[in-house]
């Protein structure tokens, strides 16, 4: 039929995805995106738009594939704080172990490319980063936290999480990278169980 795409659109947005999570923003140019989802520069942009669309589109696959996971993890119900952040943290590391994609995690590094992304790219960046505080935070006062507590602890689990991210693009190993996750966890333990303080008279 005269018209009708002769390729998977979803199979070249995740391989799109991946090109941006290997290279980054900066450095996935048009050239490696064409030869990542084996499209032609027409078909790339007639089927995504430009570059910054294709960015954005994959950012959306990518929260849609991997952040219901995280979901998953946080739903609980936890006995702990620490077994909150255990479980968002393993979460993380089943995705670095994983061999069919490439090290880290394209929240992360678009992250760390702020200044290279368009307006609508680094918003939408930021929204995610701040969806999983916000999440982090309700699944940790649901086990038992305080709510400075608990804002503190989702706050340096997330921190965690993306220098996880980082630390194995670098080559740091999973026993490394657990090493770190299970001190994240551990220290979750030890800080103490605090109301927050009143607002106001």
């Amino acid at each position: 039929m005269a018209g009708r795409k002769q390729f998977d659109v979803d199979e070249a947005l995740r391989r799109a995805m991946h090109v941006f999570w290997r290279w980054g923003y900066s450095e996935a140019s048009i050239d490696r995106l064409t030869e990542g989802t084996g499209l032609g520069r027409g078909s790339l942009y007639g089927t995504f738009g430009d570059k910054s669309a294709l960015f954005r589109k994959s950012l959306q696959r990518y929260a849609q594939t991997y952040h219901p996971l995280y979901e998953q993890a946080l739903s609980g119900p936890h006995p702990s704080p620490s077994a909150v952040v255990a479980a968002y943290l393993q979460v993380a590391l089943n995705r670095i172990a994983d061999p069919t994609v490439p090290d880290g995690c394209l929240v992360t590094v678009s992250a760390t490319q702020f200044p290279a992304l368009d307006a609508e790219g680094r918003a939408m960046v930021r929204a995610m980063i701040d969806g999983l505080r916000a999440r982090l935070e309700q699944a940790l006062l649901a086990a038992g936290a305080g709510e400075q507590e608990a804002a503190e602890l989702a706050l340096c689990t997330l921190a965690t999480n993306k220098s996880l991210a980082v630390l194995s693009r670098a080559g740091f190993s999973g026993e490394d990278l657990a090493t770190v996750a299970a001190a994240a966890a551990k220290n979750a333990k030890a800080l103490p169980n605090r109301p927050a303080e009143p607002s106001g008279p």
